[in-house]
């Protein structure tokens, strides 16, 4: 989640255990504990996909944070002046403020490594959008009751309750988008294929489904107020020719680590040398997609050289136009919008249900060296 969120989750945390022993600095404390771990953002690791797949590691890991919140209790249980507050109070403010940081960026979809330093894939499950304003506003309003009125307990205690169950309520909406989903998967043969279901931005009523089956990824929306309205699978060329080249690469095989199968390769030509992209299809949605990483320019040869990785401008479209679509698509799902409007053609194969098609002989750009 964004820094502001996991601030005041941290302050409603520590308002919630500390409020009556601290009064407003348990507010305080707790917001400063609760973006503590995204500090990692200053960090460079040398390049752009490094920085991309090392962000939420260390920082987030439930060990590193587990050794750190114990330090800090012991030396606030020894030398924190004022009235007296046992080694256990400091822990429990400490350790509930620290993990809850990485949990809470658990269900959204970029992934956390929760574990480092084991080699575990990142752990995602998607259940909010990582910005999500009514997530963050039963927060907000929580804590600043809490700053104004000094009854640092009783407000915040009330917005993480809320906040808890703006989570469970978006646990049971993805309930019955999976079990929309799952008929038309068996129909299309994908019940077994990977898929990753997810909240479109800034809500929880409309879901997105990305499902990829070999060189095909297949798109749809879910809303919860689609009624009968049966999910249409869009599909979509994700340049898997050029996939072999990319993960021949260390840079390619630390995406294909960090972001699964949902990538999409392309061969393009910046500042005139033709070079190797990966595109994290998971982040952004259908018709922006920001995270597209430079990894290698062909030589003369029409071998590819690796490079160092930087982060290119997304192929897709505009992301304001596209959000206004995606709000369309939310409050009139007969509006019989197509996700492959939203998508360059290039990249369109076909519809279940008339939407415009791309030969896939078409769909790339580029050629393979």
């Amino acid at each position: 989640m964004d820094s502001l969120t996991q601030a005041a989750l941290g302050a409603a945390i520590g308002g919630t255990l500390m409020g009556r022993r601290l009064g407003r600095k348990a507010v305080v404390i707790g917001a400063v504990l609760g973006t503590l771990p995204d500090l990692d953002v200053a960090l460079d690791y040398g390049d752009a996909v490094a920085n991309y797949t090392r962000h939420r590691g260390f920082s987030h890991s439930l060990f590193v944070l587990t050794g750190l919140g114990t330090l800090l209790a012991w030396l606030c249980s020894r030398f924190a002046r004022g009235q007296p507050i046992a080694f256990r109070h400091w822990w429990s403010l400490f350790m509930a403020c620290l993990i809850t940081h990485p949990l809470l960026d658990a269900v959204t979809t970029y992934g956390t490594q929760l574990f480092w330093p084991l080699d575990i894939r990142p752990s995602a499950w998607p259940l909010v959008f990582i910005i999500d304003p009514i997530y963050s506003a039963l927060l907000v309003v929580g804590i600043l009751i809490a700053l104004v009125t000094g009854r640092s307990w009783h407000a915040p205690a009330w917005a993480l309750s809320l906040s808890c169950l703006y989570l469970i309520a978006s646990l049971g909406v993805k309930g019955v988008v999976e079990s929309r989903i799952a008929p038309v998967l068996a129909e299309h043969g994908l019940s077994e294929a990977p898929r990753l279901i997810q909240p479109t931005p800034f809500n929880i009523l409309l879901w997105r489904v990305s499902i990829v089956d070999g060189d095909t990824q297949h798109e749809t929306w879910v809303g919860l107020f689609d009624g009968s309205q049966s999910p249409r699978l869009e599909s979509f060329t994700r340049g898997s020719e050029f996939e072999p080249h990319a993960l021949a690469l260390d840079k390619g095989t630390r995406l294909a680590w960090f972001a699964g199968p949902f990538l999409r390769y392309a061969v393009v030509p910046l500042e005139g040398v033709e070079t190797l992209t990966a595109t994290d299809l998971r982040l952004g949605f259908p018709g922006f997609h920001p995270f597209t990483f430079a990894l290698a320019h062909a030589d003369d040869q029409g071998d590819w050289q690796p490079i160092k990785t930087h982060q290119v401008e997304p192929e897709d479209g505009d992301s304001r136009a596209a959000l206004m679509r995606l709000w369309q698509r939310l409050v009139n799902p007969a509006a019989g919008l197509c996700i492959g409007d939203f998508v360059e053609p290039r990249w369109r194969l076909s519809s279940s249900d008339g939407c415009p098609a791309q030969s896939p002989s078409s769909s790339h750009q580029g050629a393979m060296p």
